[in-house]
């Protein structure tokens, strides 16, 4: 039973050209590393300093088919 349930959690991530499901950490890595620099320089992601980045990275997670 275990194993039919991490199963269905994986299924509903979406799939890459190689037939794997994608991992969101490894998704979008350029608007990525904007977004995490940007934080990382203005301090929380609530200071509209990284408003901009951080809906580019969430628009480019979209398209890769992440339910973000």
């Amino acid at each position: 039973m275990g194993a039919s349930a991490s199963k269905t959690a994986a299924s509903s991530a979406p799939i890459g050209a190689d037939g794997k499901p994608k991992k969101i950490c490894c998704a979008c890595p350029e608007t990525k590393r904007a977004r995490d620099e940007c934080v990382v320089m203005h301090g929380s992601e609530d200071d509209g300093k990284c408003k901009e980045l951080i809906e580019k990275h969430l628009k480019c997670l979209r398209a890769e088919g992440f339910d973000v």
